[in-house]
């Protein structure tokens, strides 16, 4: 009798732990994903990425680089190079920057070249923001004011320069934002100045 008694309460206890807001230990979590590279080269067989925090766990943290006087086989000189990327909560966001930038002998400098994106969740749905930040940015010998996401500004030699360029997308629970602050291509050059990526996925 007790026998029966006792398997009886068990039966109840173990309903009780699957059914009761308690056992719901394991609720599900927003993912991360995010990267910030503060100078990406490429040039004739040359691959480089320098202050690059490398890719954001999807369980999010924080990750945070930084380098001091770099100098590119004379395509790029840069006094200082940061990058950092994160996620926790409702929110995932990257910055990467560089200060007292020349690339290509002069032909595309900076005092401060800035790209920051983010990615957020309100009530399961993910938005995305990006902006750069450019400071004393002089093309070819002319100031360039405009921080219009996509700007393209074409050179001699087939060397396109593009300020602040921005892709996203977002739309239910998943959003993605990457802003490059400096885009420069030409034959055989791809270069990358401050690159910073964020995505979320909401639950």
């Amino acid at each position: 009798m007790n026998a029966k008694k006792n398997s009886t309460i068990a039966i109840c206890l173990m309903v009780l732990l699957t059914f009761s807001p308690v056992a719901s230990f394991a609720q599900a979590t927003n993912t991360f994903s995010g990267q910030a590279v503060a100078l990406r080269v490429s040039a004739v067989g040359l691959a480089l990425a320098l202050s690059d925090t490398g890719p954001l766990p999807a369980s999010g943290g924080n990750l945070k680089t930084s380098l001091v006087g770099v100098n590119v086989l004379g395509l790029v000189s840069v006094d200082v190079l940061g990058a950092t990327t994160s996620g926790s909560g409702t929110s995932s966001q990257s910055q990467a920057s560089v200060a007292n930038l020349s690339l290509l002998g002069g032909l595309v400098a900076a005092d401060l070249v800035k790209a920051n994106s983010g990615a957020t969740c309100s009530n399961g749905q993910a938005a995305t923001t990006g902006s750069s930040e450019l400071v004393g940015l002089v093309v070819a010998g002319q100031p360039v004011l405009a921080l219009n996401p996509n700007v393209a500004i074409a050179l001699p030699g087939g060397i396109s320069v593009i300020v602040n360029e921005q892709t996203s997308s977002s739309g239910g629970n998943t959003g993605a934002m990457t802003v490059n602050a400096l885009h420069i291509s030409g034959p055989s050059i791809d270069i990358v100045v401050s690159s910073a990526h964020s995505d979320i996925t909401c639950m």
